[in-house]
C-alpha cells in the first residue's frame, strides 16, 4: 500500500468505500514505522493493542452500514506530553520513565471519538523545553529530509512522523514555537490555535500561560479537519474558552482577494537567512497576485520578545516542575539519606541539563529581591507585545513572517550555545506571549533541498482567516514544495 498520498480525507474515504480496512491501514503504517523509524527516532512508544482495538471498532461500524465518524481510520501520533490511559507518558524525561498515565487527555478523547487511530507517542524535548529535539531524555530525533539535521523542537517527533509518512497527522504542543518551528524544518503544516481554543487537560505543563495544543498535518486541509475535532470548550480546563467553533474546513479554498496582509519589518532584519527570505518573499508575492493588499507594518517591541519569553516561561516552569520530587510518581532516587537529599538526588539524576537550566533561571527570576526586576517587568513587556498585535490588526487581517530565521541546523551545532538555540524561536515566541493563533506552511526549499516555512499570525479566534490564506499559499507554492518521497540524505 502506498502511504505517501494518504490524507485525512482520503483515509476515511478509502475505508468508507471499502478500498481498504482500518486494520490494513494500521498494518501498513506499522510496517512503515518498522522500516523508517530506527534511523529517525520519532516514536517513544507504540500503542498497537489500542490501535488495533480502535480499528476493529471502526470495521464493525462499516459492516453495520452506520455513518462513519469524521476521522474514521486516520492514523495519527500523539506527542508524549499528553496523557493516555494505561500508556507510558514520559514528556521526554527520565524522571517520568516509568509513569503510566491513569487517564486520557481531552484531545486524545476527542480525536479517538472522531474515529482517529493513535499509532503511538512521539519523542520530544524534555518537558517540551527545546528547539531541536536534542534535549530528549532518551535519544534525539533526526530530520527525515536529512538525518544529519534536527527536526526542530520541541514537537520534533510529531513533525517528523508526518514528514516521513509514519502517521497521517499528529498532535503537538507549542509554548514558544514548538509546533510551527518543527513543521517548518520538516516541510509540513503546523498550527498553534488561539490560547484557550483547544483544551490543555492532560497536557503535562511547561509554562501554563504559554502552552498551546495544536495539529500537524501534510496539508492545510488536514490541519483544519484535525483542529475541528480538537477545538471547543472543556470544563476540565479552566483556561478553555467557551467560544463557538466554526466549520474550519469550509474556509479552505475561499478566495483571499481583498484581504489585507501585514508584513512586519522587524521580522525581516539581521539574522534572517537569504534563502529563507527569498522563499517568504515569493509567498508574499503570490498573495499579491491573488489580489491581497500587502501592507508594511511595525511591531516595535519585537526585540524584547526573546528575553521576555525566557523570563516568563522559565518562571512558570520552575513552579510547574516542582512536583517532580520522587514522592508521588515518577523515578525516585534510592540512595538519599534524608528527605531533602532524596529530593536533590531525584531531580539531579532524573532531569536533563536544559530543564535544570530553565528551573534555575525561573527560580532566580521569582526569588525575593528579583521578582520586580525580572518577572514583573517581563509581564509588563508582554502586555506591550500584545498591544503591538492589537494595533496591527486594526489595519490588517493577517500577518506574514518567516517561521524560522534559518533552515534546519545540524545535530550538535547549537547544543553548546543555549542563546543561539533560543534565538531559533525568535519569530514564534511573540504569538505565545500574546495568545494569538499562528500557522506555518511550507513555501519552498533551499539549495540543499531543506524545507522553508512561512508563518501566518491572526487575530484572536480568527483561525479561519489563517486557514484561508495558508491554503492560498499552499496552492500557489505547490510547484516548489514537493513532499518527501525519496530516501533522505544520511
Amino acid at each position: 500500500m502506498n502511504l505517501d498520498p494518504i490524507t485525512v480525507d482520503s483515509a476515511r474515504t478509502a475505508i468508507l468505500e471499502k478500498q481498504t480496512t482500518a486494520t490494513a491501514l494500521v498494518d501498513a503504517f506499522y510496517q512503515r514505522i518498522q522500516v523508517e523509524d530506527p534511523a529517525i527516532g520519532a516514536y517513544l512508544a507504540l500503542c498497537k493493542e489500542r490501535a488495533y482495538s480502535q480499528a476493529a471498532r471502526l470495521e464493525q461500524v462499516v459492516d453495520k452500514g452506520d455513518v462513519l465518524p469524521p476521522l474514521a481510520g486516520v492514523p495519527i501520533a500523539i506527542k508524549d506530553v499528553f496523557t493516555m490511559k494505561d500508556v507510558r507518558t514520559t514528556a521526554g524525561s527520565k524522571v517520568l520513565a516509568n509513569f503510566i498515565a491513569p487517564y486520557d487527555a481531552t484531545v486524545v478523547q476527542r480525536l479517538e471519538a472522531a474515529g482517529a487511530i493513535v499509532l503511538g507517542k512521539t519523542n520530544c524535548d524534555e518537558f517540551a523545553m527545546g528547539s531541536s529535539n536534542e534535549n530528549s531524555g532518551f535519544h534525539p530525533v533526526r530530520n527525515p529530509h536529512d538525518h544529519s539535521r534536527v527536526p526542530g523542537g520541541s514537537s520534533g517527533g510529531s513533525a517528523a512522523v508526518v514528514a516521513a509518512g509514519m502517521a497521517v497527522a499528529s498532535i503537538g504542543s507549542d509554548t514558544g514555537g514548538s509546533i510551527r518551528q518543527p513543521a517548518a524544518f520538516c516541510g509540513v503544516v503546523g498550527m498553534k490555535p488561539t490560547y484557550g481554543r483547544v483544551s490543555r487537560y492532560g497536557l503535562i505543563a511547561f509554562a501554563s500561560s504559554l502552552d498551546h495544543v495544536g495539529p500537524i498535518g501534510k496539508t492545510v486541509k488536514d490541519t483544519a479537519l484535525m483542529l475541528q475535532r480538537m477545538a471547543g470548550h472543556d470544563p476540565l480546563d479552566s483556561t478553555s474558552a467557551n467560544v463557538a467553533v466554526p466549520d474550519y474546513d469550509s474556509y479552505i479554498g475561499q478566495p483571499v482577494a481583498g484581504m489585507k496582509i501585514g508584513v512586519p519589518k522587524e521580522y525581516f532584519g539581521e539574522g534572517l537567512d537569504s534563502e529563507v527570505r527569498a522563499a517568504v518573499d515569493a509567498a508574499i508575492q503570490e498573495l499579491a497576485k491573488a489580489d491581497c493588499e500587502i501592507v508594511p507594518i511595525s511591531l516595535p517591541h519585537t526585540e524584547y520578545a526573546i528575553p521576555t519569553y525566557y523570563v516568563v516561561a522559565t518562571a512558570e516552569a520552575s513552579s510547574n516542575l516542582a512536583r517532580y520530587d520522587g514522592v508521588r510518581y515518577g523515578v525516585r532516587a534510592k540512595d538519599g539519606k534524608s528527605l531533602l537529599e532524596m529530593y536533590r538526588r531525584t531531580r539531579d539524576t532524573g532531569l536533563g541539563t536544559e530543564v535544570k537550566r530553565r528551573i534555575m533561571l525561573g527560580t532566580y527570576a521569582l526569588s525575593a529581591g528579583y521578582y520586580d526586576a525580572y518577572y514583573l517587568k517581563a509581564q509588563r513587556v508582554r502586555s506591550l507585545l500584545a498591544r503591538d498585535f492589537d494595533n496591527a490588526f486594526r489595519g490588517v487581517d493577517v500577518l506574514v513572517t518567516p517561521t524560522t530565521p534559518t533552515v534546519a541546523f545540524r545535530l550538535g551545532e547549537k547544543t553548546d550555545d543555549p542563546l543561539a538555540m533560543y534565538l531559533a524561536d525568535i519569530y514564534t515566541v511573540t504569538a505565545n506571549l500574546a495568545g494569538i493563533p499562528g500557522i506555518s506552511v511550507p513555501c519552498g526549499k533551499n539549495r540543499e533541498g531543506l524545507p522553508i516555512g512561512v508563518q501566518l499570525l491572526g487575530k484572536y479566534f480568527d483561525e479561519p482567516a489563517l486557514l484561508r490564506v495558508a491554503h492560498s499559499i499552499e496552492h500557489a507554492m505547490a510547484a516548489v514544495v514537493e513532499p518527501l518521497s525519496v530516501s533522505p540524505k544520511v
